[in-house]
Order: structure tokens, then sequence, then C-alpha cells
């Protein structure tokens, strides 16, 4: 898995169920020092969440990866999960999932 740039911050949990998944309930880099479960949550330059990463007693248990195209609407999502199974879903113009 490659490098993911942007801002790293920690969150305790996400919400909704369409992607890409809101986090909250943000967490000081101390307050994850002693927490089994949390997320961190990668942002580009405009604040968007690019990548995500739900981490497990300090290992990687599932990763989404985001792209979006100019307009800001999700084109692509990369959703590792905790077997290494990798999910690709292409999503169109109007952010609604390709079926195929």
């Amino acid at each position: 898995m490659s490098e993911i740039s942007g801002d790293c911050r920690y969150f305790l949990t996400y919400t909704g169920v369409k992607l890409p998944f809101k986090l909250s309930s943000p967490l000081q880099p101390t307050q994850i020092e002693n927490r089994n479960t949390y997320f961190r949550g990668y942002f580009d330059g405009t604040d968007r969440l690019i990548a995500l990463q739900k981490m497990v007693y300090g290992e990687i248990e599932l990763e989404h990866r985001y792209r979006f195209d100019d307009a800001g609407t999700l084109r692509r999502a990369e959703i590792t999960d905790c077997d290494g199974e990798l999910t690709i879903l292409e999503f169109d113009e109007s952010g609604q999932p390709v079926s195929g």
C-alpha cells in the first residue's frame, strides 16, 4: 500500500452509510495513545477527506481511499478490508455508483 499524503487527524468514529464516510468526534494525538480503536483521516488542501484508516490495536483493519473530480464529486473509492481484499467502486458525474 502506498503512502497517503495529506493532513492526518484522528477520530473516534464515523457517521453515515454513503461514501465518503464522515469522520466524527475528533481526538487529539495524546488521546489515541491508550485507545484500542480509532480512525485516522487524511485531508487534502480543501479539507476534503481523501483517505481513512480504521486502526485496531495498532494495525490497519480497514482503509478507504477516495478520488474526486474537479467539481468535488466522488468518482472512485478503493476499500481494503482486514484480509487485504481490495474493492474498487466507481461513481458517475452525479456521485451515484456505476453498476457493472
